[in-house]
């Protein structure tokens, strides 16, 4: 049984939760954070899943992560260290053939031109496009999205201070727009758009459409000709976490290295952390919180709430519907949370050998992300399985072997491979995922054998993920990695719903700090440190 009082309390320990403590701490805060489970970080932790192998059970590669972040919390003294990708992305064709990109964009070229001495011309400019666009909206990822919507009045009494700021955020826009020129029709469609219809529009080689059409799904449950999946393609060439704009990197020791230096920064800060401690309920009083009750007896008090879990945890579960106006109760139960994910876990014995590629041990192509997704059409058929309810018959693999360059997390000559899979619907029509897991992870498994024959005799251990173990072990609705599907309408403004966008909620000291807000998915830290500075402002 715990008891307490604070001044703010931070539910959840994940990536954001912890930067929000940290920041909230260093400003002079008494700050308590309370996670249900034995480790933190969230979905971007470590866990010694079998003796020696260090996991990287959900979340497996970074650079969103703010570098501002890093400094401010001087999280590489405190041990993180994140190690470059190079090349960074590898996709084996059935034909002999395969695609290697990485940072190197002279030997990017080269490759390409295999398949098409256009796209090899074109694929510098189509990057450059993008780093121009990511480069004018980064700045609005960085700070509270504003309330600008026009909507009833007594929905929300928002101050002058606040008018103003948000005129200010929405002429920073306008003015980074304006300043694409004649980039900014490409601009909109890349915010609002389709992928599939940009990059056919791009490029001819259909290997080089599918290795970056894979951006635009991971996550989502979306064909990549629906519209908003090029945002979500954009969304992952942000960041320069990895060394440079667009460039993923592995954290050394595992996903949970990142959550050992925060866990590190909050406790010369002061803050109270306290695991396997799962909050019951939110407590308020007059339409303000006083502390939380927990799961296990006792109650902590604080006149600051920071819930980094999602907004259906937050307020459908944690909070009594009393305490919140209607339409914000009809909001948040509207919230998309479309799953389509699973994540394989295997230790094996040797690399993947691809037939395509022959090596002895690790080879350059095993650095990165490999893919099994040969042509658009292949993403497509493997979501229209999804889309009524069937696990895909052939899914998109997006594959990792982090011990190709870190030895630190599995024994000696051993090695860890990460798989995210695509697509895997939360909800199914017919069966549970219990039962039918370990059947799709084996046709996981087969179709990576076509390519690579020796993986299935190399397997020593694996975990099986499925979208309802997700939601399970993380605490994440539906499954849905980015607590929320970044669709144009759960976006900016919209998220986590539409007069709320600024971590702030209806119940005064009640406040988002995770990936539910502004700017949304991804191991960014963006959400925790906005969050803390809007708590701030207000204290």
């Amino acid at each position: 049984m715990a008891n307490g009082s604070y001044d703010c309390v931070v539910i959840g320990g994940g990536h954001n939760g912890l930067v929000t403590a940290a920041y909230l701490a260093k400003a002079g805060k008494r700050v308590c954070v309370l996670e249900r489970r034995h480790v933190l970080g969230g979905c971007a932790t470590t866990e010694e899943l079998w003796p020696g192998y260090k996991v990287s059970t959900a979340a497996y590669v970074i650079s969103l992560f703010l570098p501002s972040i890093m400094q401010d919390l001087r999280l590489k003294q405190y041990g993180l260290t994140i190690l470059p990708r190079n090349p960074s992305s590898f996709t084996p064709l059935l034909d002999g053939r395969s695609l290697t990109l990485g940072p190197d964009m002279s030997a990017c070229q080269t490759e390409i031109s295999k398949f098409s001495e256009r796209d090899a011309t074109r694929y510098p400019l189509y990057n450059q496009l993008l780093e121009r666009v990511a480069e004018a909206i980064e700045p609005v990822l960085e700070q509270a999205a504003p309330d600008s919507l026009p909507l009833p009045a007594e929905w929300r009494k928002i101050g002058i201070a606040k008018k103003m700021r948000d005129v200010g955020k929405m002429m920073q826009l306008y003015k980074a727009m304006s300043a694409l020129g004649e980039d900014f029709p490409a601009a909109v469609e890349l915010l609002t758009g389709a992928a599939r219809p940009i990059l056919e529009r791009w490029f001819e080689a259909e290997v080089l459409r599918a290795t970056l059409a894979t951006d635009a799904i991971i996550g989502a449950f979306a064909s990549i000709s629906s519209p908003g999946t090029a945002y979500v393609l954009l969304h992952h060439v942000m960041g320069e976490a990895g060394g440079a704009r667009g460039v993923w990197g592995y954290v050394q020791g595992g996903m949970g290295g990142l959550a050992d230096a925060l866990e590190k920064a909050c406790h010369d800060l002061g803050v109270t952390i306290l695991r396997e401690t799962p909050v019951a309920a939110i407590l308020t009083n007059d339409n303000k919180v006083s502390g939380v009750t927990l799961s296990g007896g006792g109650i902590i008090e604080a006149p600051i709430i920071a819930s980094s879990v999602d907004a259906n945890l937050t307020f459908q579960k944690f909070l009594d519907p009393s305490a919140l106006p209607e339409y914000f109760r009809n909001a948040v139960a509207n919230i998309d949370y479309s799953s389509a994910s699973a994540k394989i876990n295997l230790a094996l014995s040797e690399p993947p050998q691809f037939t395509c590629q022959p090596s002895h041990g690790i080879a350059p192509h095993h650095h990165g992300t490999m893919h099994i997704s040969p042509t658009l059409d292949f993403i497509e058929r493997a979501y229209d399985d999804a889309k009524y309810g069937r696990p895909s018959e052939e899914p998109v693999l997006e594959m990792t072997l982090p011990t190709s360059v870190d030895s630190t997390i599995a024994p000696a000559g051993k090695h860890v491979m990460s798989m995210f899979v695509q697509f895997a619907p939360y909800q199914l029509a017919d069966g549970c995922w219990d039962d039918v897991k370990e059947g799709f992870a084996d046709r996981c498994i087969n179709l990576l054998a076509r390519y690579a024959p020796n993986v299935p005799d190399a397997i020593i251990h694996r975990q099986v993920l499925s979208p309802l173990d997700l939601e399970r072990t993380y605490g994440i609705t539906g499954g849905n990695i980015m607590q929320g599907a970044m669709n144009f309408n759960q976006l900016m403004s919209f998220r986590p719903v539409p007069g709320w966008a600024d971590h702030r909620t209806p119940v005064k000291g009640l406040y988002l700090c995770g990936a539910a807000s502004h700017p949304g998915g991804g191991v960014m830290g963006t959400c925790g440190r906005n969050a803390a500075i809007e708590i701030l402002r207000d204290c």
